[in-house]
């Protein structure tokens, strides 16, 4: 891997190792801003890709021939290169492959969750989570009768944290955004894991956002489960990643059964393979593995100090661009400055519906998200059935936002 560049991001440099960049719509170039939905991939990690499938492809943990050993060790690399990502202290017992962060989190709910909670025992979740960090554990509740309570969102976006202890009462699982897909929010997951821990919770953290685009450290943020997606941080679809204290999971029983996942199996009963294999059923995501090994060395190449840094600037950007030239017909929900808050702009302009704003801006070349974006409970929050989501990643700059100002201003006069 050579060695972490320091500086700013050369953007204009950066960008040619991204193929899709270079596309155009409507005659126009591609401007992508939906990286809080799925990231680009640079060339790196479409080439490790196709030089497995062409030199290395074969099933892992099975076969004894060279091609397989091959494939075994280039899919265990790729666990510790997602555990060295995320400051896992012990990766090859820790690091656990999904097919993404939903499966991940619905692995915490009905592995751990089912193990350990009875009727009438107490999650706390936020008013921010996606459905993916709702949802199982709605399933569990009317399973088991467990009780489901919420951290309110605060007008500024921000969860309010006031009555934390006393929400916290009886809370076996704590379940919470790192960084909210909507708002941008980055959540004090330290903080809060220090509450949880003193009354003797646990806390699963739903990092999909964050990973990506902030130095990420699960021994610092003191978290018991974190969440993430390769799709998201410039690898491809179809993996995911589960990292939780090694104690944990070996107390948990499998999530899925069928092959790679025993020691044993007679007609009556079954022995588990040892953590991680016993989460990890079947055929797994190898060639997806490699791309995320790669994914995994391009970004620690960029830095995520830098990436941070300059996704920040840009957002400062975008925030007082919109304000200047849009003036109060645009609402950027959210933090209002970019401390503590990421490249994450939800918008609603005038009474323009989201998807007609996708949609003018597609003539743009701008790629948005129009939607609820997998986060119900937040958009009767926020009072708003959609938004149009602009989202950030590290091959934007100062020209993208201004085109996506230039398509909402024209959706304005169109819709005006």
């Amino acid at each position: 891997m050579a060695p972490v560049t320091t500086g700013p991001i050369d953007v204009e440099a950066l960008r040619k190792d991204f193929p899709l960049l270079s596309r155009t719509v409507h005659d126009r170039p591609v401007v992508y801003l939906d990286s809080a939905a799925t990231s680009l991939q640079p060339r790196s990690v479409l080439a490790a890709m196709d030089h497995y499938y062409e030199t290395t492809h074969a099933n892992v943990h099975r076969g004894v021939y060279a091609t397989a050993e091959e494939a075994t060790r280039l899919y265990e690399l790729a666990r510790r290169a997602a555990g060295r990502f995320v400051g896992a202290p012990d990766p090859d017992h820790e690091v656990v492959f999904t097919k993404n962060a939903t499966e991940a989190l619905n692995l915490v709910a009905h592995s751990w969750g089912r193990t350990n909670l009875k009727t009438g025992d107490v999650v706390l979740l936020t008013e921010m989570e996606h459905h993916a960090n709702i949802v199982p554990w709605l399933m569990l509740a009317e399973e088991r009768g467990i009780e489901l309570r919420y951290l309110p969102v605060g007008d500024d976006g921000r969860l309010d944290l006031t009555d934390l202890d006393r929400l916290l009462d009886g809370v076996k699982l704590v379940g919470v955004s790192a960084m909210s897909n909507v708002l941008g929010t980055i959540n004090p997951l330290a903080d809060i894991a220090v509450a949880a821990h003193e009354r003797g919770a646990l806390v699963v953290a739903d990092g999909a956002q964050s990973v990506p685009h902030l130095p990420v450290d699960v021994r610092s943020l003191g978290v018991d489960f974190l969440a993430f997606s390769g799709h998201k941080m410039m690898g491809p679809t179809g993996i995911g990643v589960l990292w939780g204290r090694a104690e944990l999971l070996d107390a948990m029983p499998p999530f899925l059964g069928g092959g790679g996942m025993i020691l044993d199996v007679r007609t009556d009963r079954f022995v588990p393979a040892d953590v991680p294999h016993r989460f990890e059923a079947g055929t797994p995501p190898i060639a997806e593995a490699v791309g995320l090994t790669a994914a995994v060395e391009y970004l620690e190449q960029v830095g995520m100090e830098r990436i941070r840094a300059h996704e920040s600037a840009l957002t400062g950007y975008a925030l007082d661009a919109i304000a200047s030239r849009l003036g109060g017909d645009c609402r950027v929900f959210g933090p209002t400055s970019v401390d503590g808050r990421g490249g994450v702009l939800s918008l609603a302009y005038r009474d323009v519906h989201a998807h007609d704003l996708a949609q003018v801006l597609d003539q743009y070349g701008v790629c948005v998200r129009a939607g609820h974006h997998c986060a119900k409970p937040l958009m009767r929050r926020l009072g708003v059935s959609a938004t149009a989501r602009a989202s950030i990643g590290p091959y934007n700059d100062e020209g993208d936002i201004d085109t996506l100002i230039e398509g909402l201003a024209e959706a304005g006069r169109l819709f005006g």
